[in-house]
């Protein structure tokens, strides 16, 4: 099965989880993908810095979006593990995540994603995803 795109994954994104908000997906190829977060004042925690939620869910996202642009439209690929480390407080603004696959194997896809804010490029947070796959793909 061949990948989607980038655009087909920020629209397959955005029909599978109306109620969240959709990052652009920039790139996504199946090696690497990148994609950029709006900037939300509803993102901010006590203190103004983005909250630990919207980073660990934008690292899910973008290996979400990695997975799919390189085994295709899966929608029950799903995350069996995520161990995020919070590096530095980013700023009040978008985020970028960069993905790149480590492994792709038949049952897991297993990748880092690097966060930073968008005016920078200081990794805030550093993320280790696993994504279980399903059998027939």
């Amino acid at each position: 099965m061949s990948g989607m795109t980038a655009q087909a994954i920020e629209a397959f994104l955005a029909q599978q989880f109306p109620e969240v908000q959709t990052p652009r997906v920039l790139e996504a190829n199946g090696v690497t993908a990148r994609l950029e977060l709006e900037f939300r004042t509803s993102q901010l925690r006590p203190g103004g810095t983005v909250s630990g939620p919207t980073l660990m869910a934008l690292a899910d996202t973008a290996m979400y979006a990695l997975v799919l642009s390189a085994i295709g439209e899966v929608p029950l690929a799903v995350t069996t593990n995520l161990t995020m480390n919070f590096l530095r407080r980013p700023h009040p603004e978008a985020l970028v995540a960069e993905a790149s696959m480590l492994k792709l194997g038949r049952s897991l896809a297993v990748g880092e994603v690097s966060l930073r804010s968008v005016s920078t490029s200081e990794v805030c947070a550093h993320a280790v995803v696993t994504y279980a796959l399903p059998p027939e793909r």
